[in-house]
């Protein structure tokens, strides 16, 4: 069996714009694929412990960020807009906390603003600030839904999120093609049932 050496290892090659992955993480995808039955030392893994420390680099990158930061540009000038502002069926990739498995759905954010609102891609960027990390459900769905309220302070908040689960797909139970569904609902919406079926029902939830 061949051994890889430190000059050999992909690191050194790293391509112009990428980080380089440390060795003790190599070591560790190393060992991963030698737990799990192949040989890191075959021509078609000689990269992957590189290649898996990038990607998992990308997949967390909401941990190098402050999601609240992109709700801190407002703007008053909405011409007496006092409705609903929906954002409906963004789609995030996360990993579960649990088994480290993928986590793919999509997310309905809607808020009812008090006299200022945020450009709606941001509200994208706040889900996607928080869907790169290791995450559950709940925590993500509660997480979004509370920063835009002690960020914007609108009147009332509602997130929607329904996503599958590789944990679930993949392993275990092996059940496809079930999702998983949680709401968040703070202020107004939480009060007032006909306001909340109303932004229910434009997210095609009810």
């Amino acid at each position: 069996m061949n051994v890889i050496t430190p000059q050999f290892v992909p690191e050194l090659r790293h391509e112009p714009g990428h980080l380089p992955v440390p060795h003790d993480v190599q070591e560790a995808i190393r060992t991963l694929l030698r737990w799990a039955g192949d040989d890191p030392t075959r021509e078609g893994l000689l990269d992957t412990p590189v290649r898996v420390g990038r990607a998992w680099r990308e997949y967390c990158a909401g941990y190098e960020e402050d999601p609240a930061v992109h709700l801190q540009r407002t703007f008053g000038e909405v011409a007496g807009y006092d409705e609903i502002v929906l954002l409906r069926d963004i789609v995030f990739h996360s990993h579960c906390e649990h088994h480290l498995a993928p986590i793919v759905g999509t997310a309905s954010i809607a808020y009812l603003p008090t006299d200022r609102v945020v450009g709606i891609s941001k509200l994208a960027r706040l889900l996607h600030g928080y869907a790169r990390r290791l995450q559950i459900q709940e925590r993500l769905t509660a997480e979004i839904a509370q920063c835009i309220w002690d960020n914007l302070r609108p009147q009332g908040v509602i997130v929607v999120v329904k996503a599958t689960h590789g944990c679930m797909t993949g392993r275990g139970v092996r059940t496809q093609g079930v999702d998983m569904v949680t709401s968040k609902v703070l202020g107004c919406f939480r009060d007032d049932p006909g306001r909340r079926k109303e932004v229910l029902s434009l997210m095609g939830h009810c």
